[in-house]
């Protein structure tokens, strides 16, 4: 019995992979008329690390559009800081509406 064996192989295409980015995805506050104003900056500089001027500004984006952005990040880190705010403000017993979407 005899076996052969090809020693040369030839390739002949190089493939090209290009690697996309991670997708950004926004965390969105929701107003309600239960929490209170002054908790939802607690969470905004505590969870989402804005300074108190900047968490006021949002709050108040929050109050008067009826939503606004406390952040964007990678999906995982979104999710994670979506979950830790919205488990204080449940905690604290408050309705607050907190949803992660694609960022565009």
């Amino acid at each position: 019995m005899t076996v052969e064996t090809v020693e040369k192989v030839v390739i002949d295409k190089q493939l090209k992979k290009e690697i996309e980015p991670p997708s950004k995805y926004h965390v969105i506050f929701l107003n309600d008329n239960h929490t209170p104003m002054d908790f939802v900056v607690e969470l905004l500089m505590i969870v989402f690390k804005h300074s108190e001027e900047t968490a006021n500004d949002i709050m108040f984006k929050v109050h008067e559009d009826g939503k606004a952005i406390a952040g964007t990040y990678m999906y995982e880190i979104a999710e994670q800081k979506t979950n830790e705010a919205t488990h204080a403000a449940r905690q604290q017993g408050f309705p607050l509406g907190i949803h992660v979407e694609k960022a565009e």
